[in-house]
Formats: C-alpha cells, sequence, structure tokens
C-alpha cells in the first residue's frame, strides 16, 4: 500500500441528474435510467490534501464548474444541451464525498497520469 498525497472526492449523481439525463432522449417508463443505474457511474477526484471543511469548502468553489461540465460532458457532448452552470445546479445534481488520505492498494503497478479533453481521457497517458 502506498499513501497518496492526496485527499479525495467521490462524486455521485442525485435524482435531479438522473431527470436531466433521462430528459436528453424521449424514453417510456421503463427505458429511463433510475438513481442506482447513474449511481454506478459515479467518479473520484483527487484534490489537495484537506483537512478542515472551510479548506474543502473553497477547492469546490473554485473547481465546482470543472467537476459539473465533466460529469455533464459523461451525458452529453453538447454544452447547448447543459443546464446552467453555477453551484446551485452543482450540489442540486452532484453528491459529494470527502475522503482526507488516499490510498493505492495496488503495490505492483506505477500511477499513471493522463490529461483529459473535453470530459473525456485522451490517448496520450504520461508516466509519473
Amino acid at each position: 500500500m502506498k499513501l497518496v498525497n492526496r485527499s479525495a472526492l467521490s462524486v455521485r449523481p442525485t435524482q435531479a441528474f438522473v431527470d436531466w439525463i433521462n430528459s436528453l432522449e424521449a424514453t417510456e417508463g421503463e427505458d429511463d435510467l433510475t438513481l442506482e443505474d447513474v449511481e454506478h457511474e459515479s467518479t473520484v477526484y483527487l484534490i489537495p490534501e484537506m483537512d478542515t471543511e472551510a479548506a474543502l469548502n473553497a477547492c469546490l468553489g473554485e473547481r465546482f464548474a470543472d467537476i459539473l461540465e465533466n460529469e455533464l460532458a459523461a451525458w452529453e457532448e453538447s454544452p447547448r444541451l447543459w443546464p446552467d452552470i453555477n453551484e446551485t445546479t452543482f450540489r442540486r445534481f452532484l453528491r459529494i464525498e470527502h475522503s482526507y488520505l488516499a490510498v493505492d492498494l495496488d503495490d505492483e503497478a506505477e500511477l499513471v497520469q493522463s490529461e483529459l479533453e473535453d470530459g473525456l481521457v485522451s490517448d496520450s497517458d504520461n508516466s509519473q
């Protein structure tokens, strides 16, 4: 095990996010996604180590738009179809869980960093 010098944010969708996803494509009842379906698509973001709620709130205040845009882009590429990007939408669409410590349980594989382009992982990987 290796301690990574980061904290982590687990980002999970809310029912409002699922309702937005379902509004993108006309479906009938049983074809609609459920919160349970979409929760399996949760994302973990590594952030600088933060041990206070004030520090976490400051970080979220600076990065909420990046996180929200990335989460929306995973379901719809066109920003024209996105809701307003603001803190209200962020808090309405996403549930955040903060973990102070991040631990890498893989003792063999080297950590690899990939750049994100338009909400998607690019083809070029850079080893750390």
